[in-house]
């Protein structure tokens, strides 16, 4: 059993343990290394900032990040989401990624988006239980390790946030 919690300064050891995991599977993010605090607190938004916590400790997290800086996308932002090794398979990403929802449609965000690499099938089939649909495949959107990789874009619209009124 695992509660989801806000996110402390304190759990980024875990949290950037989980995300290196993340990233030694190659199929989890474009980054090559975790980042520190400071690069990895001002690229995400305050709000929204998750940890799955149980007897073993942080298991997880997600987190989102802004997609833009113009004010017209400033109900948008992109999920990450990471369950650590030992924790996968047992239904954190599902508990986090819904933790995630209600907190972002709280924080006032219409739009939720995810990019994952296609190869990331549990990913893909984590963001379609929660709601995301696949919008298309941006082929070739970037090269890692000497391979060129697409990339599956998803998101999931708000049926609560950004709503324009029924006509009268």
């Amino acid at each position: 059993m695992v509660r989801i919690e806000p996110l402390q300064r304190a759990d980024w050891p875990e949290v950037r343990a989980i995300y290196l995991q993340g990233i030694a599977t190659g199929h989890a993010t474009f980054e090559q290394d975790a980042p520190d605090w400071a690069k990895w607190d001002e690229s995400k938004l305050r709000a929204c900032r998750l940890v799955a916590r149980s007897e073993e400790g942080v298991v997880g997290w997600a987190a989102l990040s802004p997609v833009s800086s113009r004010c017209v996308y400033s109900g948008v932002a992109e999920v990450s989401v990471y369950v650590g090794d030992r924790a996968r398979g047992r239904g954190v990403g599902r508990e986090l990624l819904a933790r995630l929802i209600v907190e972002s449609e709280a924080a006032g965000l219409w739009t939720l988006q995810a990019g994952i690499f296609p190869e990331n099938t549990a990913s893909i089939r984590l963001h379609q239980g929660a709601g995301f649909r696949i919008v298309g495949t941006r082929e070739k959107l970037g090269e890692m390790n000497g391979v060129w990789r697409d990339v599956v874009l998803m998101e999931r619209r708000s049926a609560v946030v950004g709503r324009l009124p029924s006509p009268a």
